[in-house]
């Protein structure tokens, strides 16, 4: 019966095609791990290519590469507390030219996400890491036998990731897996960076014609395919006397025009540290009132127009809500 299962998926053309994908990027990926971080290997990938690597399969690539081929011991934890700031971390990681090391986060929203931990900008990818979430680390010598500093690394790496205080062997640090410089996949240019300003911006004039989008907190729970970034948490302050039931929708068309220009994006709104998966609940009972602050991010790959993203909502949450009402009824309007 177990064989029986595991074969199952090989019993349509679709899931054999797809079988067969993964073992040729398996293979590829395969000669080339002994002699660079996998987590680089992925970073570096262009976008089609890690369209293909879902979060299933990262997962497999880590056991059959990592664990079960190159042998690399792991440690892993549930973590004690939310993680916000990556960077020093990674600068601490750097030093580690002893071991090469894997970081595997079960982010709740995107899926399996894994970094170098050496570097900072894939860190980053991470976002931040929340409370109660599964954080595993991945210590080897690549294509070397590995051994107990191998397990105490992992060991030691884990604990940093949680704020506690180590000592990190001198055998730790003194080695040959230095970091590398690795390939930025296309990143914004300098205009698409988020604003540091709470000035909102006029909307452009509405389209007609189109299909209306899906509401967002539906497309929210479709995860980009492939592995993707995250930004980080933006803030947009309500200016509005109570987030009411009209910025409600001002935000909703607002990010329908968003996810219409660029599908592959999904939006997640936060409240209070909560993931927000239907908007209307934060004009409900006079929830969100003037000064408080929503939070948005954005998940996917070649993320853009972060900016005037948040430019919009703020004002979709002030007294100006209105001009993202007007048009046609189940129209879609051209903000991006």
């Amino acid at each position: 019966m177990a064989e029986s299962f595991n074969l199952e998926i090989l019993s349509t053309r679709s899931g054999f095609n797809s079988a067969v994908r993964h073992i040729k990027k398996t293979i590829e990926i395969s000669g080339d791990a002994e002699s660079k971080n996998l987590a680089d290997i992925i970073f570096e990938m262009d976008s089609e290519d890690a369209e293909e690597l879902t979060s299933t399969r990262i997962g497999l690539l880590l056991r059959m590469l990592l664990v079960d081929k190159l042998g690399y011991k792991t440690a892993s934890a549930n973590l004690c507390a939310t993680v916000e700031n990556l960077s020093g971390l990674a600068k601490e990681f750097e030093k580690w030219n002893g071991v090469d090391l894997v970081a595997a986060y079960y982010h709740p929203e995107m899926g399996l996400l894994i970094a170098n931990p050496k570097i900072e900008e894939e860190l980053a990818g991470f976002g931040e890491l929340r409370k109660r979430e599964l954080l595993v680390v991945f210590a080897g010598f690549r294509g070397k036998e590995t051994n107990e500093d191998c397990r105490k690394a992992a060991e030691i790496a884990l604990n940093l990731f949680q704020g506690e205080k180590v000592t990190v062997p001198a055998s730790l640090t003194k080695g040959s897996f230095t970091v590398k410089k690795v390939s930025k996949p296309k990143q914004e240019t300098q205009e698409d960076k988020p604003a540091k300003t709470k000035a909102a911006a006029k909307p452009k004039a509405s389209g007609g014609g189109k299909k209306a989008a899906a509401a967002p907190e539906k497309q929210a729970a479709a995860a980009p395919k492939g592995p993707s970034k995250m930004t980080p948490r933006y803030a947009v302050v309500v200016q509005n006397e109570l987030f009411h039931n009209g910025n409600v929708e001002a935000w909703k068309k607002i990010i329908a025009s968003y996810n219409a220009k660029h599908p592959n994006l999904v939006v997640y709104i936060y409240y209070e540290g909560e993931r927000i998966l239907d908007i209307n609940s934060l004009f409900k009972w006079g929830k969100v009132k003037h000064g408080t602050a929503i939070e948005f991010a954005i998940a996917g790959n070649d993320i853009k127009d972060v900016a005037k993203l948040q430019r919009y909502l703020a004002q979709g949450a002030s007294k100006m809500f209105e001009a993202f009402l007007r048009g046609p009824v189940n129209s879609v309007l051209k903000l991006f």
